[in-house]
């Protein structure tokens, strides 16, 4: 078997979207012929647990730990929060909007942990691999971000050893929404791009998850970017979940932060709740993570409150069966700068629950593209409320004569095991990895 080394911060037990891309990859790289080898943290800060993705990792996986600081424990201090506050994704976006401590804490993010919290990290991480490295050689090495640190390493690494590197960008790193709200300096700026450039200009490979963002990156790299995109492990989906009869149940599953919240949405549930009493008496709003206070308080504001069915953290296979009793599955996007390109890991398992998706975002963007090519749904605009009450009212009536289903097609070719077979062979297609191999 040939290794491949990847580095991530995200790995069991932490839970959410950012573990589940890596931990499945490797799943199926021992088909490829290649042995996961994976470095992370051994005392990371995720923002949630979910003990039971451990049992995800291949036998065939090696894994690596050290010690990482980070600065949240002062960042909890700063601002009153106990020592168990966890720091979910969009938490920059809120805390930008709060009280000074708050700001306060942004700003020295922003300016002195370049490109994150997680770069004290990257010194400790470099000694301890290049030794490694020596004496257990592997032919890959991949890194993951965000957080944008990860790269970092892989840069440093590449420069020292040599050997083949593919920088994976789950997210943008400076055109990511929040990154203007990091009230950075000039010379900030100019670091987090002069970092930026430096990764995507040296490492032998760069992949992201959506055409907008291989656009986007390309503008910055002047080079080629790959599209890796997340997708869905179909082992996951081995049991029999029948759909909820006694009521209509629209489910989230994942994190919902604020950027996320739909309004539009919320009034649509409202309006068809007014003209339809039988749709009053079964409406279920069911969200499974962690989410944001606005959102429940925004649902309350319209006069649901008694519809909400709150879940604050469910491991992902408990999560996926209630996914499929539901009726509906709402995708709401970041209403933000970088919209077009954001694909999330949910879609993807929506898609293959076999429910229809109530999709809210551009239509221009890539997921609209994605929704409609495979039939999994409907797209809406952040503004239509009254396309949106429609599609809840027409798929209530469905519901109600027994005939909801979706007539996807095409999704298939989102399974993890065809997408490591994708990624791993990129380095060896037109790129120098090929010839250090």
């Amino acid at each position: 078997m040939k290794r491949a080394l990847i580095i991530t911060y995200y790995w069991p037990p932490a839970g959410g979207g950012g573990v589940m891309r890596w931990l499945k990859m490797s799943k199926y790289l021992p088909e490829q012929g290649w042995q996961p080898v994976i470095y992370t943290p051994e005392n990371p800060d995720p923002s949630v647990i979910d003990k039971s993705l451990s049992d995800e990792i291949h036998p065939a996986t090696e894994v690596l730990n050290t010690r990482i600081w980070e600065p949240y424990d002062l960042y909890r201090k700063l601002t009153g929060k106990s020592k168990d506050t966890a720091f979910k994704p969009g938490y920059i976006s809120e805390a930008a909007r709060r009280g000074w401590k708050d700001r306060l804490s942004v700003f020295l993010r922003g300016n002195f942990m370049i490109p994150d919290p997680r770069v004290f990290w990257v010194k400790p991480s470099v000694q301890f691999l290049k030794k490694y490295l020596r004496q257990h050689p592997v032919d890959l090495i991949i890194t993951t971000g965000p957080p944008q640190s990860i790269h970092l390493i892989g840069l440093k690494l590449k420069k020292i050893l040599g050997i083949p590197w593919l920088a994976d960008f789950r997210d943008p790193w400076t055109e990511i929404d929040f990154y203007r709200r990091l009230k950075l300096t000039h010379w900030a700026d100019k670091k987090h791009h002069r970092l930026e450039k430096a990764v995507l200009g040296n490492a032998d490979v760069v992949t992201t998850v959506s055409p907008w963002l291989k656009q986007n990156t390309e503008k910055i790299a002047g080079r080629n970017v790959d599209v890796i995109y997340n997708g869905f492990d179909p082992a996951d989906y081995e049991f029999e979940a029948p759909l909820e009869q006694d009521k209509f149940t629209i489910a989230h599953f994942g994190t919902f932060h604020i950027d996320q919240n739909p309004p539009a949405f919320w009034k649509a549930l409202r309006q068809a709740k007014t003209e339809n009493p039988d749709f009053a008496k079964k409406l279920n709003i069911r969200l499974m993570g962690q989410t944001d206070g606005s959102v429940i308080e925004n649902i309350k504001t319209e006069g649901l409150a008694e519809h909400i069915e709150l879940h604050d953290h469910l491991p992902h296979m408990e999560g996926l069966p209630l996914l499929k009793k539901s009726a509906a599955l709402l995708l709401p996007l970041n209403n933000a700068t970088d919209v077009m390109g954001i694909l999330p890991g949910k879609m993807f398992e929506y898609m293959a629950v076999k429910r229809p998706i109530i999709a809210i975002g551009p239509y221009e963007a890539d997921f609209a593209g994605i929704i409609n090519s495979t039939k999994t749904g409907s797209v809406h605009d952040f503004d239509e409320q009254d396309k949106m009450k429609a599609t809840i009212l027409t798929l209530f009536e469905q519901f109600e004569a027994g005939k909801l289903a979706v007539d996807s097609r095409g999704y298939e070719k989102f399974s993890r095991r065809n997408l490591a077979h994708e990624i791993i062979n990129l380095p060896f297609k037109n790129s120098s990895a090929s010839q250090n191999n």
